[in-house]
């Protein structure tokens, strides 16, 4: 199914200033980055203050920005500027790849290499489950990587390679998808360094998420006085935080006391991804990260931990990638930047969400995010799926040249 949505960016400032506080903020001494991290010795401590002032040094902070109103109206497949977004852990479902599987051989050659690669059958796993182990942090990036580079190679056959990106951005695990998308990584590097990925959040990390319908500056001092943190900026008025259980228990208490018509949503998660209590498992997942042969990207790729565009020099990069592990995802941010860059046409690849068993029941993981974000606008954006057989080819046939 193809989808066409108008998109609200009516209020600038505050869309510009939302993605700003989700930034990555400098840490000193007696920041609740050191101060409450768990069980680190003086040693990574260090390394990890290095490297954030030496990311920090080259962070491309999304600035306040002001600028008139615009509106997109329908173009050519030959003019249109075309953003691929690739989604993050919780789109994973029993049955995904099925039907790229049954229709398309490149998606069974492709699966059959990633089975090869993790020394297990994902094929299996994907198709027949169970969803416990399929929900498992090490199981789930390596599925969800594969699920989603394969769709993309099917659109690109489709296609003919006709039709090329100017920009790519994941949330989360998806970033990795963004990067090998725009050349900096090949398929076997990222899925071996999204499967040390996951090892390591499964292994070392600790806590539970939840998202608030909040705004960030609502949630994040009550969140900071019951010892949990930001783990992602969604939108305006979405929230992701992270932190242990029984913290984030009496965290949901306070928050209803003041926002009681605000209820949180508790996430499935190993861990609380993208706060402080991930910093051990990015310290382990470091020596993989470092060791990961990249090329500078052949197009613009977004990065969560900026909200901005990556530096196209790959230490750089894994720099930021790094610090993603721990900080939140400034999705927010990426979005502004997008839709800075005039992006007209965005592409999902891979996930779905959805009761349904079967793939063609699923819908887009971000769509509904984007479409929120800038609701009630003048400003036109399609929105096309790309997530199993029907909407690949609904997808190809709509943007070939």
């Amino acid at each position: 199914m193809t989808r066409s949505a108008n998109l609200s960016f009516t209020n600038h400032n505050k869309v510009f200033r939302d993605s700003a506080l989700c930034a990555p903020r400098y840490f000193r001494g007696g920041s609740p980055l050191i101060r409450i991290a768990p069980k680190l010795t003086e040693n990574p401590v260090s390394s990890v203050a290095c490297s954030l002032q030496s990311c920090l040094d080259h962070a491309l902070l999304v600035p306040l920005r002001v600028f008139p109103n615009r509106s997109a109206s329908v173009v050519s497949s030959q003019n249109q500027q075309i953003m691929f977004v690739f989604p993050g852990q919780g789109s994973q479902y029993v049955g995904m790849g099925s039907d790229l599987i049954r229709d398309f051989p490149s998606a069974q050659r492709r699966y059959e290499q990633a089975s090869e690669l993790l020394g297990y059958d994902l094929i299996k796993l994907c198709l027949d489950g169970p969803e416990e182990q399929l929900r498992l942090t090490r199981h789930t990036q390596p599925a969800l990587l594969t699920h989603s580079l394969a769709c993309l190679e099917i659109f690109q056959e489709l296609t003919d390679h006709q039709v090329q990106p100017v920009l790519t951005a994941g949330h989360s695990l998806g970033e990795y998808c963004a990067l090998v998308a725009a050349g900096a990584l090949d398929f076997a590097t990222a899925l071996r360094l999204v499967q040390q990925r996951g090892e390591c959040m499964g292994t070392y990390g600790d806590g539970e998420m939840l998202a608030f319908p909040l705004h960030l500056d609502s949630v994040r001092p009550l969140a900071e006085q019951h010892f949990c943190a930001v783990a992602a900026c969604n939108l305006s008025d979405q929230t992701v935080v992270g932190g242990r259980g029984p913290d984030l228990d009496r965290l949901t208490e306070a928050a209803l006391t003041h926002f009681p018509r605000k209820k949180p949503t508790r996430l499935k998660t190993e861990g609380a991804f993208h706060t402080f209590y991930m910093i051990t498992a990015a310290l382990h997942f470091r020596p993989t990260l470092d060791a990961a042969e990249m090329k500078a990207p052949a197009i613009r790729v977004l990065s969560n931990f900026t909200g901005s565009h990556h530096d196209p020099d790959p230490a750089a990069i894994k720099t930021r990638l790094f610090f993603q592990l721990f900080h939140p995802v400034n999705w927010i941010g990426n979005l502004e930047t997008a839709f800075h860059d005039e992006i007209t046409t965005i592409v999902e690849f891979g996930g779905g969400l959805g009761s349904g068993p079967n793939p063609e029941d699923k819908r887009p993981n971000l769509e509904s995010m984007v479409k929120k974000a800038l609701r009630g606008s003048d400003y036109s954006v399609h929105y096309h799926a790309a997530i199993n057989s029907q909407t690949l080819r609904d997808a190809a046939k709509a943007l070939q040249p």
